[in-house]
């Protein structure tokens, strides 16, 4: 029996994510139908229920329902309690399981480029929901200290507050955006800079060696002056990828080459 997946957001038509998991299909066999779910504002629960009390096996979960997702499930993963956001939904025994893939799935984009988190040094730009969800991820796989940059100082500062617990490992320091200096192994744009068609200027005192920019498919300032340093840079479509191989692994037990796919 072919099995039913969805993604479920608002906006939802720039989704790409139904051409990855039948791509993901094709290349391990999976028998699924994957659809786009246009939710309404206030009626996310709703449709949600709706799509797993008609034999719906799993869910991904997009703006701006990552939170109310969170809330509506019965178990959480470690990276989920962290992230409080939720993009990945499934049944389970009667329960409804969430999981957050979209940190594992930044690390393996990063991983497959072949550049090292083991002992890096990080600085992340914004300090919204992105970075939150991140954060674990990042430490899991070897980086060593992660400074949060944010406009406001106060919100990165309670961001670090909040997870300073959860990655006793690593050290997590809060900087304003007008404090960027030093050197760091990699930069990652959590901003919606590039999805506002803002320009975030990087001063010359701050030295880096890799660029990551979350958004996908848009114009970006901090890509382009990335590329003026000669610095190795990338968009987002690894994570996105990235994410969504770690869902449809949940999902279907088997998990395919992010590689095949970038």
């Amino acid at each position: 029996m072919t099995k039913q997946f969805a993604v479920i957001g608002n906006p939802i038509e720039q989704s790409r994510s139904p051409e990855l998991h039948h791509a993901f299909a094709a290349k391990t066999g999976v028998d699924l139908h994957y659809k786009k779910i246009l939710a309404p504002l206030d009626g996310f629960e709703n449709v949600a229920k709706d799509f797993f009390a008609h034999n719906g096996v799993g869910m991904n979960v997009t703006v701006p329902f990552k939170e109310q997702a969170f809330a509506l499930c019965d178990q959480l993963t470690e990276r989920a309690k962290i992230a409080k956001a939720v993009n990945t939904l499934w049944m389970q025994d009667g329960k409804l399981y969430g999981d957050n893939t979209d940190g594992q799935g930044l690390v393996a984009a990063i991983q497959a480029l072949d550049w090292n988190l083991e002992n890096s040094r990080i600085l992340i730009l914004g300090a919204g929901g992105a970075t939150r969800g991140v954060i674990y991820p990042l430490v899991q796989a070897g980086a060593q200290q992660i400074v949060i940059a944010n406009r406001t100082l106060a919100r990165a500062e309670q961001l670090v507050d909040d997870l300073k617990d959860a990655v006793p490992q690593a050290e997590l320091k809060a900087i304003g955006l007008d404090q960027l200096t030093g050197e760091f192994d990699l930069v990652i744009n959590a901003t919606s800079a590039s999805l506002t068609g803002d320009t975030l200027q990087l001063p010359e005192s701050l030295v880096f060696h890799h660029a990551y920019e979350m958004a996908y498919g848009k114009p970006s300032s901090f890509l382009d002056q990335a590329k003026q340093r000669q610095i190795p840079s990338t968009d987002g479509f690894g994570m996105l990828v990235g994410q969504a191989i770690e869902a449809f692994s949940i999902w279907n037990g088997v998990k395919p080459e992010l590689k095949d796919f970038l």
